[in-house]
C-alpha cells in the first residue's frame, strides 16, 4: 500500500516475477487495502508509513480490529524513532527501507511470513543509540552485562551470531551463551521475539 502509483506498479511487477508470490491488491489508501482484506485472505501487506493525508498506523489499527491474522511489513523511505516504535507496537512485522536492494525485499517478505521480524539496521541504529543512554533500572528490566548489551546491539543491527562474534572478537559459542541469557531475562524464545519485546520496552520508557 503506497500513495505513489508509479512505485506501486513497479513493486507489483517485481513481486509478480517471484513464483511463490501472488498480488492480491494494489492500494493507495488504508480504506482500499481494508476492502481487499474483506474479499480474500492475505498473508502479507506491504505498507508505506506516509500515505499522503494519512499514516500507515491507521491501517494497522483498523486491520487489527478486523482480526487480520497476516503480517504487515512497513516499506518506507524513512520513519522517525517514535514512528518505528509505534508501528512495531501496533503489530508491524518490521521495517524495510525503499532504497534497499529489491532482492532484499523478497528476503524480508519470506522472513516475516515465517514469523520473523525484519528490521533494517539503518532504521534501528538511532533506537540503539538512544537505548544505550538508559540504565537497566530506567528500562525496567533485569540488568544486562556489558557483553549482553553488545550482543543485543548486534541483534538490533541485523547481524548473525557469527557476524556478532567477529565484530566483538569472541567465539560464536560465547554469543550463543549471551543470547540464551537475553532470552532468559526477557522471557522469550526467538530472536524476533527478543527484538520486539526490547523495542516495546523502549517504547514504554520513551512515552
Amino acid at each position: 500500500m503506497d500513495d505513489h502509483s508509479l512505485f506501486r506498479e513497479s513493486l507489483s511487477r517485481l513481486l509478480e516475477a517471484e513464483a511463490d508470490f501472488r498480488i492480491a491488491g494494489n492500494c493507495a489508501s488504508a480504506a482500499e487495502a481494508l476492502a481487499v482484506l474483506d474479499r480474500e485472505p492475505v498473508d502479507v501487506v506491504l505498507l508505506d508509513y506516509d500515505l499522503g493525508e494519512e499514516q500507515g498506523s491507521s491501517f494497522l489499527e483498523s486491520a487489527k480490529k478486523k482480526g487480520f491474522q497476516g503480517h504487515v511489513l512497513m516499506v518506507t523511505a524513512g520513519m522517525s524513532d517514535a514512528g518505528t516504535l509505534r508501528a512495531l507496537e501496533s503489530g508491524a512485522a518490521g521495517v524495510f527501507l525503499k532504497h534497499s536492494p529489491p532482492t532484499q525485499l523478497v528476503e524480508a517478505i519470506h522472513k516475516v511470513v515465517s514469523g520473523e521480524t525484519w528490521l533494517d539496521s539503518r532504521a534501528v541504529r538511532s533506537l540503539v543509540a538512544g537505548a544505550s543512554g538508559k540504565s537497566d533500572e530506567q528500562r525496567n528490566t533485569q540488568p544486562l552485562t556489558e557483553r549482553e548489551h553488545a550482543v543485543l546491539k548486534g541483534v538490533f543491527e541485523g547481524f548473525s551470531n557469527k557476524e556478532i562474534a567477529g565484530k566483538l572478537q569472541i567465539s560464536e559459542g560465547s554469543v550463543k551463551a549471551a543470547m540464551q541469557q537475553l532470552f532468559d531475562k526477557t522471557g522469550v524464545r526467538t530472536r524476533s521475539q527478543l527484538v520486539r519485546i526490547a523495542l516495546e520496552r523502549l517504547a514504554q520508557d520513551w512515552r
